[in-house]
């Protein structure tokens, strides 16, 4: 019996080729999706972590001036060590139950930041109308000592 041409052709080395493309074709996009949730995850972790801090050295402080520097010092060390610039943040901070006095005994001290993390792997001078950064927000809450007062 005779063998048909279809089983005939000589396809030496092309499991290889195939093998390369496919890869290639599947490789890359899966390495681009773990490079952007790293960034992602380590901006929230940085702002995260910087309004938590922020939130701490401002109750213990003695004077709301020295509260702000404070905190505005947390927050650069904190998106500093992600390496996200201190500048691009947007801080506030707000208090209760007394909008005017943060630091009242049993009041709450509230610091949110937002900053923009840009996906990785995209220039910044592309100018699209498409959105290349993340906008990531985080707020965190402390209380004021019951027993804080003013020296």
């Amino acid at each position: 019996m005779r063998r048909s041409r279809l089983w005939d052709s000589d396809e030496t080395g092309s499991s290889s080729l195939e093998f390369v493309t496919t890869g290639m074709i599947l490789l890359v996009p899966l390495v681009y999706l773990v490079l952007t949730v790293s960034a992602i995850q380590a901006g929230a972790l940085a702002i995260e972590g910087a309004a938590r801090q922020a939130a701490r050295v401002y109750v213990q402080a003695p004077t709301t001036a020295e509260a702000k520097a404070d905190a505005t010092r947390a927050i650069e060390f904190g998106l500093a060590d992600y390496g996200i610039d201190a500048r691009k943040a947007k801080v506030a901070i707000s208090c209760a139950p007394k909008p005017r006095d943060c630091l009242t005994r049993r009041g709450f001290v509230t610091v949110s930041i937002a900053v923009a993390v840009p996906l990785p792997l995209v220039p910044p001078s592309l100018s699209l109308d498409l959105p290349f950064a993340v906008q990531l927000e985080s707020s965190a809450t402390q209380q004021v000592s019951r027993f804080w007062g003013a020296p």
